[in-house]
């Protein structure tokens, strides 16, 4: 028998058909509840971290259109490399400005964090600690039902 006639007399199984995996509704919403908690959480931490500046002087919307001011007066005259470096510095400022313009309500965000904060840290194994070493107050963290006691 030759090998090309081996080859053919072995029978080929047929495909085995991949079933299509499907997540049930229960575990969707349950994704996208954490997707919404991570979100809130995140958008809470970002807004208290952003109220807590550098040491020194506080910079503001009006200390900075003045340093703007500055750099389009020196820019005409200044060598190319010189121009480029203020150019970005502008840029730079121009987005800083724009940050401290914009208001975050914290409040708002504060009230929505403390909706889910408990659910996400029981979910996540975020302890008390972890919320304190990151700036949250303390007393945010017991509207939300976060103790040091660990559950």
């Amino acid at each position: 028998m030759s090998a090309v006639a081996k080859k053919s007399s072995v029978a080929k199984k047929p495909a085995a058909k991949t079933q299509k995996r499907t997540m049930s509704a229960d575990h969707k919403a349950k994704l996208a509840q954490g997707r919404t908690e991570s979100r809130v959480v995140s958008r809470y931490l970002e807004a208290i971290s952003a109220g807590k500046g550098k040491r020194g002087r506080k910079r503001t919307p009006e200390s900075i259109s003045m340093q703007i001011t500055k750099i389009d007066r020196e820019i005409s005259g200044a060598p190319a490399i010189r121009r480029l470096e203020l150019v970005q510095k502008r840029t730079d400022l121009a987005g800083e400005r724009e940050r401290l313009s914009a208001r975050v309500d914290l409040a708002g965000v504060e009230k929505d964090f403390v909706k889910v904060a408990k659910s996400y840290a029981k979910r996540t194994g975020i302890s008390y600690g972890a919320f304190r070493s990151v700036g949250v107050p303390a007393e945010v963290l017991k509207r939300a039902g976060i103790s040091r006691a660990r559950s």
